[in-house]
This record gives C-alpha cells, structure tokens and sequence, in this order.
C-alpha cells in the first residue's frame, strides 16, 4: 500500500511553470527565477485540481498549428518574431491535462496590422481567461482575446505579456497569480473537487479582438475533473494489485 500512496503522490503536479516578468517584479526577485522558475509544490492532503495560469506555445504551420504546453517559463522563454503563445486560466491536475487556450491564434490574423519595426519582434498573444466553471467564488472571467506585442528583440514572453496585459499580479515567490487583474484572489491553489467554489457568467464567452468565429466549446466538458476520475481509477489498480502482492508475500512467509 506505500507504493501505491507514493505513485498517487507522483501522480500530482509537482511544479507549475509561472515565473515572473521582471517588469513587474523587484529585480533581484526576478533575476533568482530566470534560470529556474517559480513553482507551486504539489499538496498531499487530499485531491483535487489546481487553478493556475498555464503557458503555451502554438507550434507549426499552415493548418497544421496546435497549442504545445510550454517547456519553459515565461519569463525564461525568449520568442521569435512571429511566435505565437498562449496563457489560459483554468483548473488542471497536472500539466498533461491542462485546458488549452480555446479556438485559433494566427499570426497573420493577430498581428498582421502592426508594421514590423527595427530592432523590435511581433508576438501574438492569446489570453483566454477560462470559464465560470474554473472562476473563484464571486468572480467571473472576462472574454478571452488576442492580442499583438510589440517588444525588443531581446524581451521574454513574459515581457510580452506585460507589455499588453497589465495588471499582472505575483505572488512573494515570483509565481504568476493574475493576468489583466483576473483573477482578484488566489494563486495555484488545490481546489478539492467537492468544493463550491466557482465563479458567475456564461460559460462561454465570446472572444474580444478576435480573429474570427471560433470552437468555443474548447477543452472545457469535463470542467476540470475529467482527469481526476482516470487518477482515481488508476489509483485503485495499483492499490489493489499492491494489496494482492503484500498477501502472497505474507502466505510465503
């Protein structure tokens, strides 16, 4: 049973890629997470779902573009002019079932009318706030748009997210909290999945400065907690096959 209960732990995330853009944390602060970044350290009382902000990356060409769960933070990640990269709000269990921002991000569409300028790189944005479902208690989560930064060559997503999507908010360990002041409260925190704790609105909410008309149905039909019934169930196999194995070592002793 104690393997069991330590792959049920692994099964959590263990960190959250979020780290800080240093033009909205101290310096020193920011310089401390560059190389590593900051991170939510998985709870092991219970289960449940974390509500964070995840990062993405939008990879490939022509039709063939998808959302990537980033490898790096945003503030370690340093774009190219002509990348796409997308931050959604929502509640996930680990980074494997993390919602993915909704709908397309075309370059062309988002940024193709702000001209090029020297010295400077074009990044397009997509920020989807997430769903009622995903929200705090009280709070209801804006429309989800897209948007085009214009940033120095040398500046990093999470420059470029500051430089279109302010109010950012952190945490005292540097960890994104809330992008354009959503949301008011809270940041990574597990989220037990008998809670009430959701926010008020549509459940889906058109997109402002979009690019066209959109699947706004998105990844949300399990609100969350489609993944923690495949854990569960996981969970039990492996309980059951550990207790199997703990009788027939017994019996042999």
């Amino acid at each position: 049973m104690r393997g069991a209960a330590v792959i049920g732990l692994a099964l959590l995330p263990a960190t959250v890629q979020v780290p800080a853009s240093a033009a909205d944390v101290q310096a020193t602060k920011a310089t401390t997470t560059a190389a590593a970044p900051a991170a939510v350290t998985a709870r092991t009382s219970g289960s449940g779902s974390y509500r964070y902000w995840a990062f993405w990356e939008r990879k490939g060409k022509d039709g063939n573009a998808a959302w990537s769960y980033a490898t790096q933070g945003p503030s370690v990640l340093r774009p190219e002019d002509g990348a796409v990269l997308g931050f959604r709000f929502a509640l996930s269990e680990d980074s494997k079932d993390a919602e993915k921002p909704r709908g397309e991000a075309e370059f062309a569409a988002v940024c193709g009318g702000t001209e090029a300028e020297r010295g400077r790189k074009r990044i397009a944005l997509a920020i989807d706030f997430g769903t009622p479902a995903h929200a705090p208690r009280g709070e209801s989560p804006p429309r989800r748009r897209t948007t085009c930064a214009q940033v120095d060559e040398d500046a990093t997503a999470a420059d470029a997210l500051a430089d279109v999507a302010k109010p950012l908010r952190y945490n005292s360990d540097a960890l994104l909290c809330a992008i354009d002041g959503y949301p008011e409260r809270g940041c990574g925190e597990q989220i037990e999945s008998g809670d009430d704790d959701k926010g008020t609105g549509q459940d889906d909410t058109p997109e402002d400065n979009g690019a066209g008309a959109e699947d706004d149905a998105g990844d949300d039909s399990s609100n969350g907690f489609g993944s923690a019934t495949g854990v569960a169930a996981g969970l039990a196999a492996v309980a059951a096959l550990s207790f199997a194995t703990v009788r027939r070592s017994r019996r042999r002793g």
